[in-house]
């Protein structure tokens, strides 16, 4: 044969080839589509992972709109024991997408009440229920004005309830429906919240004023810790209860590029969005502060979420940074949306999954 004959045979079967292909090109994207549902429905995330303590970073952005980042977001896994530490807007979305199973979230821990904080509770409730399958309230616990916030959520979402309870296909327990809140008074800077078998959750004050009281969590798992900052200012309570944690989960504001919207903001004309980016300057933690909150604390390992400003190239990530590295000698990471981080009980190591 020679080599044109090759080329001509070679060519027509990539025509016939390409021509079948295009012919039955809908067969092959439901095929393919068909094989992508069947190996991620019902994938739990806690089958991926070793015992131990692990955190599924379902938001770690602020108010201000990041296009990688949603707002504050934190799941929690102790063994098979599953928890929510805030739920901002897209939060759910996040976890649904990273195989947590919201359905059995045992409990919503909230830090404050600010709006970035709370804003998915809607989207919890009503995920848990219709795919999660409840048939009990979803429980949430925070500061006081939590009760009323989730009654309110209940009331917002009832028609959305009535709906789904009509359906005739509906194959949901009414009972499953709502929030029921549980207000955490604590007994001087911090208390012991949960205590059961190998798993304890303290809450702990912080400052956040002019939201008060304000909430930081550490959940600790046979010999493996974490420790939520929630919203805070640079907080010595926070030092003390952090103290030996593997991991410190901390808010971070860069007071530098902060200064920078400030400024251009102000040339810009904008000058509301200058006086917000001054005045949360009092009631947040610069990454210098919080790495100095994670060395007296004498922690394993910092983590910075709920980003002031947005972060959304890790080109940035050296000038958000400033000089946190200098106060700390341990690992320090921007947290991103979506990423793992896994403590295995019985070891030192902080095992990062992305």
């Amino acid at each position: 044969m020679t080599l044109k004959r090759f080329l001509a045979g070679l060519l027509a079967i990539i025509v016939l080839a390409t021509g079948t292909a295009w012919l039955f090109r809908d067969h092959i994207v439901e095929a393919v589509f068909a094989n992508f549902v069947r190996n991620n429905l019902g994938v739990d995330l806690r089958d991926t992972l070793p015992d131990g303590l692990h955190v599924l970073f379902c938001g770690t952005g602020s108010p201000m709109p990041d296009p990688t980042r949603t707002s504050t977001c934190n799941g929690v896994i102790a063994g098979t024991r599953v928890f929510a530490v805030d739920i901002g807007a897209g939060g759910v979305r996040n976890l649904i997408l990273g195989q947590f199973p919201v359905g059995e979230i045992e409990r919503v821990y909230v830090t404050h009440l600010h709006s970035d904080h709370i804003e998915g509770l809607g989207e919890a409730m009503i995920q848990a229920w219709t795919i999660g399958r409840r048939t009990s309230p979803l429980p949430v616990s925070g500061p006081e004005g939590v009760q009323a916030t989730t009654e309110g959520f209940n009331m917002a979402f009832g028609p959305d309830r009535d709906y789904r309870l009509a359906n005739p296909s509906a194959s949901i327990d009414a009972n499953g429906y709502g929030l029921n809140a549980t207000t955490i008074a604590l007994n001087g800077e911090s208390s012991v919240v949960l205590d059961e078998g190998d798993l304890k959750i303290t809450a702990f004050r912080v400052s956040h004023q002019p939201a008060e009281p304000a909430f930081g969590y550490r959940f600790d798992y046979k010999d493996r810790s974490v420790v939520f900052s929630g919203d805070t200012a640079y907080d010595p309570n926070l030092v003390r209860v952090s103290a030996g944690a593997d991991l410190l989960v901390h808010e971070a504001l860069s007071a530098r590029m902060m200064a920078v919207l400030n400024r251009v903001a102000m040339e810009s004309g904008e000058p509301d969005m200058g006086d917000v980016a001054g005045d949360v300057l009092s009631y947040h933690t610069t990454p210098e502060d919080a790495a100095r909150a994670a060395r007296e604390a004498g922690v394993r390992e910092l983590m910075l979420n709920h980003l002031i400003p947005p972060v959304p190239s890790r080109l940035l990530h050296g000038l958000f940074l400033g000089d946190a590295s200098r106060r700390f000698d341990g690992r320090i990471t921007l947290a991103e949306d979506g990423m793992v981080v896994s403590l295995p009980a019985g070891s030192d190591d902080v095992v990062h999954l992305e």
